[in-house]
């Protein structure tokens, strides 16, 4: 093969040089369309492209060619072709001839073509060499008489140091250099400020003019990019941020030098236009020489450039292989590393089937000119070396490559669906046959094949750039964006359900009187936008407030979390006043509703409120408004308000002692129920009453993220009478959802009363009466029947805890004894009885039966202890395996508290206390507000009959201080009953008494 010896002269050749936006190429262009015909050489398929489409725009379709390893439109008698370089004819008869990037010669993979290029190919009239300033010694060294021209940059390029990329300035250019990051940084920028354009290298060429297009029109203001973008692209861009400054060259890891940062760098500013660079958070900010070189463009000149022999012989594989490793013979020249053909030969000649078939020099050349089939895919040499093994085979067996075999590999890669990965991969596929089928004398029928490959490759890049824009754009922002810069009004409408819409895009919702801008509506455009949804909310607003203000009060709803809502929407507020049952309204309004329409809607949502507590708590509102009541009565319907409609009865008893029968029958009127422990409202021991009494304390005390708030309601609804205590929740929900807590359990209070209605015939039994009510001892002492843990929903141990609670005492007694005391009675154990499942009938207290108020008492002292065992049932015998007989439980005999029980207690209480258990009674004094109501110096009363126990809280207030230790288990002994007071005849206490007796006989 005979090869032109190397040119040495640079007679009529002309270089070019200078920084960035320098207007070289647009120089080239000119000078090329002054000449008859001409070749202009570029570094990316993508530019070839866009140079292309301005030469057309200049000299029409039909004198233009495009020239490129994938691409070949060629029109007849073309006069003038826009090639990569790698596509640049070896020879050419073109009056001139333009090579553009020309400092690419020292790159380690592609340098060695451009060295070849410009050493080689020169224009019979003209030939332009283009590139940085760097190249000016190499060039006058390799070419003498060279003509070098320096154009300086027509804009200044200045450092503005680091910023973080969500704060970067709009049309910046983030610069990555790896896939992984560039579309990391694509998301993030997507989520804080609206969408970015990506351009890779490893994007087909119609994905990244469809990208690059993306930003240039405006759609989007950030463009994220690899050092693909120093490749002369012309953008408009201000601003060039790097988030990274280290690449992989082929062959390793390397920090940037100055001259590449300024190649990528210098895409900032166009034309007249200013430009900066900069870095981001996550590269360390450039020192100020690195700074200076770029402003200044002062770079070290290139000193070798990467070479490969040209003089390639065929005459067998060895031979070929020798002369790709041969050295250069000119001082300035560097052998280069192995290229990628280079490398699939180097596989390839290791192949037995390989070395078989190139055994002659055409052969041999045939498989060079397949070796240069470019690694599309990014695989290993290997495999790329695999498939030029089998087009090879083709090509020489054939004559042409297999097309069952190509329209197979075509076929896998013709699929759109699958996401930006997938969709990489089989473009990097389809364009590998592309290539084949544009390779002259490799496809018996190539028309077919490239026009297949074209089309399928355009799909596939289409679907490519909708998937990015889709992941990385947020079409509102792009769409505003051009509106905003087009300085038109932007259009706003609002659905039936509150989206808000700006030229026909959700920017947020109206929720109520509030707005709320969609997410990512932070950036830049979000004044304009809330600007333009303002002025259609403002008339919404109007609307709104007419409607709600004419609203039932079916459309406004009070919810748990305190808020009112509007047909679902919250308006308003609930917070806390002077008056617990008239919470004050807040409003959840922008600004934008004005005075009037916000002082209507504030007047109607006050009235639903007071309407709707009115109307659920309905008893409390009316004792709270009533204006009959005087004197106690009045007094105490007032403590049932404030207190939400339960007070314990210990805490009022002088009160209702005092009260006469006309003040008890005044206020009874309005529901209220004198029990034997507490005086209460029935009606509000339901769940939507006890819910809005829960929030209405909680609003007035801060409870609303207080631990068990709302949490017993469904405990009530659930029609539980007693549940387990949770030691975390605020003692005062269990009061507030009609519960007393009694220590562990916690008991309706409702049923606490039915409990009481057990109680009392038991404690007004007379020994020898008959029959005896099961569970009655000696008139002064009962025990705990079926009957009462079936109504509580307890166990033994339960009741014990909360008779105990409820200021009962225990005596404990064997139950030989008990048995034995029974029968002297004349009266035989009663069996076990089986819990009852009916529903005891509510009583009311005594003087609402027609048998007077008995007398109140002074409260019960501390609790006398139960035996270890706790047992609060009647005693049962149990026998374990081997033994002969177990020895019965002892007998609680439960009785009320009296003074001596206080003072017992009093004289026990540090040492019980250094024992840590628990004292009886504690569960009342724990947490329920009012309960200790009778001071400690009051005066002793006698005894109660009626299932009261006797008040109770002086240990109770003394338990609040200090809930230490138990007492010791102790026995008492039957103390003689008191003398009862003889009840004169002419009362009517007297007179219904005796009207009781008659009916029972």
């Amino acid at each position: 093969m005979s090869v032109h010896p190397m040119i040495l002269s640079g007679r009529g050749v002309t270089a070019v040089l200078g920084p960035t936006n320098t207007g070289k190429t647009h120089y080239a262009i000119e000078r090329m369309i002054a000449h008859d015909s001409g070749v202009i050489g570029l570094p990316l398929r993508l530019l070839a492209r866009e140079v292309y489409t301005r030469v057309v725009e200049k000299v029409g379709h039909h004198n233009v060619a495009l020239i490129t390893g994938e691409e070949k439109i060629t029109p007849h008698r073309a006069r003038y072709s826009v090639c990569t370089v790698e596509a640049m004819p070896r020879e050419t008869t073109a009056s001139f001839v333009a090579i553009d990037e020309v400092q690419l010669a020292g790159d380690l993979e592609r340098g060695h073509i451009f060295t070849d290029r410009l050493l080689y190919l020169r224009g019979r009239g003209e030939t332009l060499l283009l590139g940085a300033a760097t190249m000016r010694p190499i060039l006058e060294q390799l070419l003498p008489g060279i003509t070098v021209v320096e154009r300086p940059r027509m804009s200044q390029l200045l450092y503005a140091g680091s910023k973080k990329i969500t704060r970067l300035p709009h049309r910046s250019a983030i610069v990555a250099f790896s896939a992984d990051e560039v579309y990391a940084i694509a998301e993030l920028i997507r989520r804080q400020r609206g969408g970015a354009a990506v351009v890779l290298g490893a994007l087909s060429p119609r994905t990244r003019n469809a990208q690059v297009a993306l930003y240039q029109e405006g759609d989007v203001e950030f463009l994220v990019a690899t050092d693909a973008i120093g490749m002369g692209l012309n953008l408009d861009v201000d601003h060039v941020a790097f988030a990274q400054d280290r690449k992989f060259d082929g062959y390793q890891f390397r920090n940037l030098n100055p001259a590449e940062l300024a190649q990528i760098a210098g895409r900032a500013g166009r034309h007249l236009r200013d430009g900066t660079f900069g870095v981001t958070g996550r590269v360390d900010p450039f020192d100020n020489e690195l700074v200076h070189r770029i402003e200044s463009h002062e770079f070290d000149p290139l000193k070798v450039l990467q070479w490969r022999s040209k003089a390639f012989d065929y005459a067998s594989l060895a031979a070929l292989k020798r002369s790709l490793d041969a050295a250069p013979t000119i001082p300035g020249l560097a052998r280069a590393l192995p290229a990628v053909d280079q490398q699939a030969f180097e596989h390839l000649s290791r192949y037995p089937e390989v070395a078989d078939l190139a055994t002659t020099p055409d052969r041999v050349e045939k498989l060079w000119e397949a070796c240069a089939l470019p690694d599309y895919r990014r695989i290993t040499p290997a495999q790329h070396a695999d498939l030029i093994s089998t087009i090879y085979a083709d090509l020489v067996r054939r004559g042409a490559v297999n097309e069952d075999f190509m329209a197979e590999q075509v076929r896998r890669a013709d699929y759109t669906d699958g996401e930006i990965d997938t969709l990489s991969a089989r473009i990097a596929q389809i364009r590998t046959w592309t290539y084949v089928s544009n390779r002259p004398g490799w496809l018996a029928d190539p028309t077919h094949w490239q026009e297949k490959t074209r089309e399928i490759e355009d799909r596939l890049s289409d679907a490519l750039h909708e998937r990015l824009t889709k992941r990385f754009v947020d079409r509102r922002t792009s769409v505003l964006m051009k509106r905003l810069r087009e300085n038109a009004m932007l259009e706003a409408e609002i659905s039936v359900n509150g989206d808000v819409f700006v030229e026909g895009h959700h920017v947020g919702q109206l929720t109520g009187f509030r707005f709320t801008l969609a997410t990512g509506g932070d950036g830049p455009d979000a004044k304009a936008v809330q600007g333009a949804a303002q002025k259609a909310l403002a008339l919404e607003f109007e609307a709104r407030a007419a409607r709600l203000h004419a609203s039932g009060n079916g459309d406004l709803a009070l919810s748990s979390d305190g808020l009112v809502r509007w047909l679902g929407d919250p308006v308003a507020r609930l917070a806390a006043s002077d008056h617990v049952m008239r919470p004050r309204v807040i409003l959840l309004a922008d600004e934008q509703l004005q005075a009037n329409a916000r002082e209507h809607v504030v007047a109607r949502i006050e009235r639903f409120v007071n309407h709707h507590i009115g109307t659920v708590l309905k008893p409390l509102d009316d004792i709270s408004r009533a204006e009959d009541l005087e004197g106690l009565a009045k007094g105490l319907a007032f403590q049932l308000v404030e207190n939400l409609g339960v007070l314990f009865r210990r805490d009022v008893a002088e009160e209702v002692k005092s009260l006469d029968q006309d003040g008890r029958a005044s206020i009874r009127k309005y529901g209220v129920r004198f029990g034997a422990y507490h005086i209460f409202l029935p009606a509000l021991l339901k769940p939507a009453p006890a819910e809005l009494i829960t929030l209405l304390w909680a609003l007035k005390n801060d409870g609303l993220d207080k631990a068990g708030y709302g949490d017993l309601i469904p405990m009530l609804a659930a029609g539980r009478t007693s549940v387990v205590t949770d030691p975390s929740f605020e003692r005062t929900f269990y009061k507030l959802a009609g519960f007393r807590f009694l220590g562990k359990r916690a008991v309706r209070i409702d049923i606490l009363e039915r409990l009481a209605d057990l109680i009392r015939p038991l404690l007004q039994w007379k020994p020898g009466a008959q029959p005896r009510p099961e569970g009655a001892y000696d008139g002064r002492r009962f025990t705990a029947t079926t009957s009462m843990l079936s109504i509580l929903g307890a166990t033994p141990d339960d009741m014990e805890e909360i008779l105990k609670g409820l200021g009962y005492r225990a005596d404990s007694v064997k139950a030989e004894d008990a048995a034995a005391f029974l029968a002297s009675q004349g009266v035989a154990p009663a069996a076990p009885a089986e819990a009852s499942t009916e529903a005891a009938a509510d009583h009311d207290d005594a003087d609402a039966s027609g048998e007077g108020e008995p007398a109140e008492t002074e409260a019960p002292a501390s609790v006398e202890p139960a035996t270890a065992e706790g047992e609060a049932a009647a005693p049962q015998a149990t026998a374990e395996e081997g033994a002969e007989a177990a020895e019965a439980k002892p007998v609680l005999l439960w009785r009320p508290g009296t003074r001596q029980d206080n003072q017992r207690q009093g004289g026990r209480h540090q040492g019980d206390q250094r024992r840590g258990g628990p004292r009886q009674g504690q569960g009342q004094g724990q947490g329920e507000g009012r309960e200790g109501g009778r001071k400690a110096g009051a005066p002793a009363r006698g005894k109660r009959h009626d299932g009261k126990p006797e008040g109770g809280q002086r240990q109770d207030r003394h338990d609040r201080h200090d809930r230490g230790g138990k007492p010791n288990a102790a026995k008492f002994e039957a103390r003689p009953p008191r003398k009862e007071k003889p009840i004169d005849p002419d009362s009517p206490f007297a007179k219904l008494a005796a009207l009781k007796e008659q009916m029972k006989k």
